[in-house]
């Protein structure tokens, strides 16, 4: 036993002397960190409206369904093109007169057909107006409209309000506004059922014409008849001219005398012939 221990001694000689070498190190607390700033999280974009652009016309035409004549008139003619450009550029709006089909079934036979695309585009103008007007503003309008045809002297569009009633005249052509297909405080678009012919527009017919005063009808028979009067040869007076024989007349005076000489004839025999039968007996 002794022997065991003198064989652990050097152990135990190095545990004492080396205590810390096999003491336990305690274990280190944590080190605190300052938390690092995070970048708040981007909040998500909400997606913008997606610019629609100016109104369609020809659509809001086509979702009416009785209108395909204008429709087709406004393609021919490149308007729709230009009534989009307007509505893109300009802020006053638009103000569209549509003829339904109806309405053109009303012209004159031909008459669509003899216009050329130039006459045609004129013809739509006449139907546009230069800003955008609801129903009650054309209570306020001046006369007449200033439409994209041009010269209002040349193609004049006049409207007159009654209660709730909006009249439209050109000169040639009287209608009614009859429902409001489309408005949106950029576009108004009208209904009428009279195409806008104006006045003075080639292929059309013209209006009749006033009749002329009576007084200077009457005037104008008078001097006529004066006129002729004096131009024509002056007739003597029935008074002045000699009574004339007829024929008949002349026939029974011939008869009447012949027949007396028949009588003086027969007459004078019968003498005769008595003398001589008073000589021989």
């Amino acid at each position: 036993m002794v022997n065991q221990i003198f064989s652990l001694s050097p152990l135990i000689v190095i545990f004492l002397c080396f205590p810390t070498g096999f003491a336990q190190s305690p274990a280190q607390a944590p080190v605190a960190q300052s938390p690092v700033a995070q970048p708040p999280p981007k909040a998500p974009v909400a997606p913008g409206p997606v610019p629609s652009g100016p109104p369609n016309i020809t659509a809001i035409l086509e979702k009416q369904g009785h209108f395909s004549t204008l429709i087709r008139l406004l393609k021919t003619t490149n308007m729709d093109s230009v009534i989009t450009s307007q509505l893109n550029d300009s802020s006053q709006g638009l103000t569209v007169f549509a003829p339904s089909d109806k309405a053109f079934s009303k012209l004159s036979a031909g008459s669509l057909n003899s216009f050329n695309n130039e006459q045609k585009a004129r013809l739509i103008k006449l139907h546009l107006i230069s800003s955008f007007l609801s129903q009650p503003e054309f209570q306020t309008v001046s006369n007449p409209l200033n439409t994209e045809a041009g010269s209002n002297g040349q193609y004049p569009l006049n409207v007159t309000v009654s209660g709730t009633e909006v009249k439209l005249t050109t000169g040639m052509v009287n209608t009614t506004i009859s429902s409001t297909i489309y408005a949106d405080g950029q576009l108004a678009v009208y209904q009428v059922d009279k195409v806008l012919l104006p006045l003075h527009f080639s292929g059309t017919p013209s209006p009749e014409p006033a009749p002329a005063p009576a007084t200077a009808t009457a005037s104008t028979s008078s001097s006529s008849s004066a006129s002729a009067s004096a131009s024509a040869p002056s007739k003597p007076d029935k008074a002045d001219q000699p009574p004339s024989v007829s024929t008949a007349d002349s026939s029974v005076q011939a008869s009447g005398a012949i027949t007396m000489i028949h009588h003086a004839m027969s007459f004078a025999y019968l003498v005769v012939v008595g003398i001589v039968f008073i000589h021989w007996t």
